[in-house]
């Protein structure tokens, strides 16, 4: 059976003497929502960090597209066709919107203005601030601007920390509006996600993480159904 597009499997890391995952394995398909839910300490964000290069594996794998990825450095992922958006400082706050979509296409210079008017249809506040400091934006317009400087570098799969983490509760849905239009364009799209239900219920596939490891794993529709998921971490 193929790989998925996106797969860390079996990953063993962690910090310093610390081991964070135990054998987690995470993946997306081309074209699919996938969340990492959990509670706090169960080693999300870890597994986001490891997946995009930014911790050692001390066991396991990283493929993208049948590739072995696990020794290149974020910047090479990058290249080879990842965009990933931290949960924080995830803007140049002392640059203008326009100035941080530019950044965003160091990679690819070409066409940044065809580029920068598509993603304005995602995101209309990309012309409406294009010459605003970044950092005099509210949390939820940053994050936005965030999302379209990864989408500048023209990803394969875009990787989300928190991305509702300081977002009003309108723009949340706006946010999670424009993501599932994002994956219904072909990107794999991975999203480490604190609000559990919602998440879940726009996600083509989930994985629960407890201490590390992958405790349930499945559509998002049928975590959403699990009595022990609901019970654990869904507020029953």
């Amino acid at each position: 059976m193929p790989d998925p597009f996106l797969i860390g499997e079996t990953i063993t890391c962690g910090y310093g003497d610390t081991t964070i995952l135990h054998g987690c394995t995470i993946s997306v398909e081309k074209g699919e929502i996938a969340v990492i839910v959990g509670p706090n300490g169960a080693g999300k964000s870890t597994a986001m960090k490891a997946v995009f290069g930014l911790l050692t594996l001390r066991g396991g794998s990283v493929r993208l597209g049948g590739r072995d990825i696990s020794t290149l450095t974020p910047p090479d992922r990058v290249a080879a066709g990842m965009g990933f958006v931290p949960q924080t400082n995830n803007v140049f706050p002392s640059l203008t919107v326009r100035e941080n979509l530019e950044m965003g296409a160091y990679l690819r210079p070409h066409d940044i203005e065809a580029r920068i008017e598509q993603l304005a249809g995602l995101f209309p506040i990309l012309q409406e601030r294009s010459r605003q400091p970044a950092g005099e934006l509210s949390g939820g317009q940053r994050q936005q601007v965030a999302v379209a400087r990864a989408m500048m570098t023209q990803p394969k799969v875009l990787m989300l920390d928190e991305p509702t983490a300081g977002v009003s509760p309108i723009l949340v849905q706006e946010l999670f509006a424009r993501i599932q239009e994002i994956a219904a364009a072909g990107i794999a799209v991975l999203i480490v996600e604190q609000n559990a239900r919602q998440a879940l219920s726009l996600a083509d596939k989930g994985f629960v993480l407890v201490q590390g490891k992958n405790r349930f794993t499945g559509t998002g529709q049928d975590l959403l159904n699990d009595p022990d998921v609901r019970q654990s971490f869904l507020g029953g």
